[in-house]
């Protein structure tokens, strides 16, 4: 079938704390797909939507969704049931990636090195400190760093916005012990380890949070990674392991952190692998993309080449 002749519905915005950023990658998305020659329907994801794509009835629809419902696996359960092709990552390896405590169990069976940590409720973890400092507070099932707390050693106690009214992450939250050092993370297409990127927050920023992500100049982004070549290749070996061993497909991204400072542990740590990555004009992925040779274009038009039912 010509590309022409393929009506892709771009599934976007939706119901989750990343709203906002899934609408700028769903809106670059499907201009490159139109440019490619590509029928395009933007769908702005609600509680509607299986009703909303009977009317559109795509011949596969690309998910540029991020965050709950578009990452967790129930925008691919609606899919499968429909029987619409779709791209990214199924039913079962979006539910376990997105959750990361069970992610990292799974990550670690496969020898993918992760830092410890234990899931509490908000209440326990905003009594007393969990675990000694320096540590993390982030929720199980949330993506682009929202409602993470980093706490330091000279922290006395953890932080009171934790019992706030208005948290709206959930009642659990997971505590992880920090690793400090540098940034990296390094994308798979397919079967293909990309190339790895060191991230550095700019602007007086204190690690790679929401604005870091996806304000332009937020940070900065050095590709190739400054890394000696076996710990390049090493970051590139275990993204394709961790995209294995959860069961992705089409497009990830592992997210990694490495303490190489002259005192510091040496460890190589996995955080989290994204199966839904930004395709904003900030991201990560088209930046991977191209400098193995690939527009965004390309990208996209993989990314559609590559969809399917049974995932």
């Amino acid at each position: 079938m010509a590309a022409k002749q393929i009506h892709v519905a771009v599934l976007m915005g939706g119901l989750s704390a990343e709203r906002e950023v899934s609408l700028r990658s769903g809106e670059a998305c499907g201009d490159a797909l139109e440019t490619q020659g590509y029928r395009v329907s933007l769908l702005d994801v609600g509680h509607d939507v299986a009703a909303r794509l009977a009317e559109l009835a795509p011949d596969v629809c690309f998910n540029a969704l991020h965050g709950r419902f578009g990452e967790d696996g129930c925008i691919q359960g609606v899919l499968e049931t429909m029987g619409i092709p779709y791209t990214h990552s199924g039913v079962l390896a979006s539910a376990l990636a997105m959750h990361k405590e069970r992610a990292k169990a799974v990550l670690a069976a496969s020898g993918v090195p992760v830092a410890e940590s234990v899931v509490i409720t908000r209440a326990e973890a905003a009594r007393a400190h969990a675990m000694k400092p320096p540590y993390v507070i982030k929720p199980p099932t949330e993506g682009s760093s929202v409602g993470v707390f980093i706490i330091r050693e000279d922290h006395a106690h953890p932080p009171q916005e934790l019992t706030s009214s208005d948290w709206a992450f959930g009642e659990l939250v997971m505590v992880e012990r920090f690793i400090a050092g540098r940034e990296l993370t390094c994308a798979v297409m397919g079967e293909e380890a990309l190339g790895v990127i060191e991230i550095r927050p700019a602007g007086g920023l204190t690690f790679y949070d929401y604005v870091s992500k996806y304000a332009p100049g937020g940070s900065i982004h050095v590709l190739p990674a400054p890394l000696k070549p076996n710990v390049y290749q090493l970051v590139q070996k275990l993204s394709l392991a961790a995209h294995r061993a959860l069961g992705c497909r089409g497009v990830s991204r592992s997210d990694f952190r490495y303490d190489d400072r002259p005192d510091g542990t040496g460890e190589l740590i996995c955080l989290e692998v994204n199966t839904q990555p930004g395709m904003t004009s900030t991201s990560l992925v088209p930046e991977l993309a191209a400098h193995s040779g690939r527009s965004f274009g390309d990208l996209v038009r993989w990314i559609v080449e590559d969809a399917s039912c049974n995932r």
